[in-house]
C-alpha cells in the first residue's frame, strides 16, 4: 500500500506544470561582501535635428454646415497639392483633425441665436528638409492654410546618438564610483548591477501657435541642436 502511494506521488509530480515547479525553486540573490555604493549617472550628446513636425490647417466659416465643410475641403485640397509639388511624400502627411462647430450670438435676455458654422481641417506634416520647410509653409499660406502650429524639431533615427550617450553614462558612473572610493579610502571591486531608466530627447521650448499671414519676409526655421540623454542607476561594491 505504501509503495503504491509513493508511486502515485511520483506520477503526479511528473505532470506538474513547469511554471509551478519554477515557483517552488528558491530565488538566488547576489550578496555584497563590502560596502554598497548606488550611483545615478546621465550621459548626454547633442545632435542637429533633421525632421520638423508642423501642423497646418484651414479654418472656414459659413452660414451653413455644408458650405463651411466644403470650403475647408477645397482649401485643404490646395494645401495638399502644394505639399506634393514641394516634394513632401504621402507618408509624411497625416490628417490630424476634422471638426465642425456651430457659432452662436448671445443677445441680452434672449435665447442664443445660431449665426453660422466653423469647419476646421488640419494635417500634420513631417519636413525632412528643415532648411526649406519655411519656404513650403509660406507656399501653404498662399494656398489657403490659415493656421500653423509648430515646429516640433526632432531626430529621425536617434539610436546611434543614444548609444553614445549610454557609453558616456557608463564612463561617468565608473569615474564617479572611483572618486567616492578614493574619498573613503577604499577601492572599487566590481559593478554589481546597472539599470537604464530610459533614453530621451530633452524637450525644446514649447512650439508657438500662430495665425499664418502673408508677409514680405520669408519664414525661417533654424534647427539648432537637440540634446539626448540616457540615465543609468549603477550599484558598485567597494572594499
Amino acid at each position: 500500500m505504501k509503495r503504491n502511494f509513493l508511486a502515485a506521488l511520483v506520477l503526479c509530480a511528473a505532470f506538474l506544470p513547469r511554471a509551478a515547479i519554477a515557483q517552488q525553486a528558491p530565488s538566488i540573490t547576489q550578496t555584497i561582501a563590502g560596502t554598497r555604493l548606488d550611483i545615478s549617472a546621465t550621459g548626454e550628446v547633442a545632435r542637429v535635428p533633421d525632421v520638423a513636425v508642423i501642423s497646418a490647417g484651414v479654418v472656414s466659416r459659413s452660414a451653413t454646415a455644408t458650405a463651411a465643410l466644403s470650403d475647408a475641403a477645397d482649401r485643404m485640397a490646395r494645401v495638399l497639392a502644394a505639399l506634393k509639388r514641394a516634394g513632401v511624400e504621402d507618408r509624411d502627411v497625416q490628417t490630424s483633425n476634422v471638426s465642425l462647430n456651430p457659432e452662436y450670438r448671445y443677445p441680452e435676455n434672449q435665447a442664443p441665436q445660431l449665426v453660422g458654422y466653423t469647419a476646421t481641417n488640419t494635417v500634420t506634416v513631417r519636413f525632412r528638409d528643415i532648411r526649406n520647410s519655411g519656404e513650403i509653409l509660406d507656399a501653404l499660406v498662399g494656398q489657403g492654410a490659415n493656421q500653423i502650429n509648430g515646429p516640433n524639431l526632432t531626430i529621425d533615427k536617434p539610436e546611434e546618438a543614444l548609444d553614445e550617450a549610454r557609453a558616456k553614462a557608463v564612463a561617468i558612473g565608473r569615474s564617479r564610483a572611483e572618486l567616492y572610493a578614493r574619498s573613503l579610502g577604499m577601492h572599487v571591486v566590481r559593478l554589481v548591477a546597472a539599470t537604464e531608466s530610459g533614453g530621451y530627447a530633452v524637450p525644446p521650448p514649447m512650439p508657438v501657435m500662430m495665425e499664418a499671414r502673408m508677409a514680405a519676409a520669408e519664414t525661417k526655421i533654424e534647427p539648432g541642436e537637440q540634446k539626448l540623454q540616457v540615465t543609468l542607476s549603477m550599484t558598485f561594491e567597494l572594499q
